[in-house]
């Protein structure tokens, strides 16, 4: 247990306080499919104005339980799940490919609301990868190229020069092709927590659970 009278620096954030209260979220205006309600909080956001409102803290987890997150990018969503798309050498995809459950979150602090989404994880359909890989802008489908993602690196150097040897090779093309240790995950959940902020930290919460019928089930949580 950390021995607490013997900190050195302390950064004291008791004081910062939000007290909420832009909205409700109840049983009666909630949708009967959590897919339905993420996207039209996510239109939301985006009609708000928000940056990257597809942002998302996707947590990942070894097998011996030792956690690590990071933020990424929502690029598709559907009745199947949550689709988005990394180096398949990387720390969080092989932390998926060992333990192949994790959960996302979503924070629009704008709006007040969160959510929280758990299941289980699998590669996209090759096709799907190749798809959305064409799809992106010639500088990020090089830099797919040019990374060699979560491994240690001596400097900035080598990464920039192995950028500019892939921009020398296909400087007078657009077909770049898609490397085999790249591309997509999908996220199918099994439990949606919906999240919003309301006065004295009594928020709503309403979770949306999957019962063995595999039909949803929303409950109320205490906040």
């Amino acid at each position: 247990m950390a021995d607490f009278d013997k900190r050195t620096h302390r950064l004291s954030l008791a004081d910062l306080r939000e007290n909420y209260g832009l909205a409700r979220l109840t049983e009666q205006n909630c949708q009967a499919s959590p897919i339905v309600q993420f996207e039209n909080w996510i239109k939301d956001a985006e009609r708000a104005g928000l940056q990257l409102p597809n942002a998302m803290v996707l947590s990942t987890a070894t097998t011996c339980g030792q956690p690590s997150a990071r933020v990424v990018l929502l690029k598709d969503v559907s009745d199947l799940g949550f689709v988005f798309y990394t180096n398949y050498t990387s720390r969080k995809a092989l932390e998926l490919e060992s333990n192949p459950f994790a959960s996302l979150t979503f924070y629009w602090p704008e709006l007040e609301r969160q959510v929280r989404v758990e299941g289980r994880v699998q590669r996209t359909a090759r096709q799907l990868s190749e798809a959305y890989f064409r799809s992106r802008p010639k500088g990020s489908r090089l830099g797919a190229w040019a990374s060699r993602q979560s491994q240690p690196l001596p400097g900035r150097e080598p990464l920039d020069a192995r950028l500019k040897e892939l921009e020398r090779i296909y400087a007078d093309t657009d077909d770049i092709p898609v490397p085999e240790f790249w591309g997509g995950y999908c996220l199918m959940p099994g439990v949606i927590e919906f999240w919003q902020g309301r006065p004295n930290r009594l928020h709503d919460r309403l979770q949306y659970r999957r019962n063995s019928e595999q039909n949803w089930i929303v409950e109320r949580l205490s906040p």
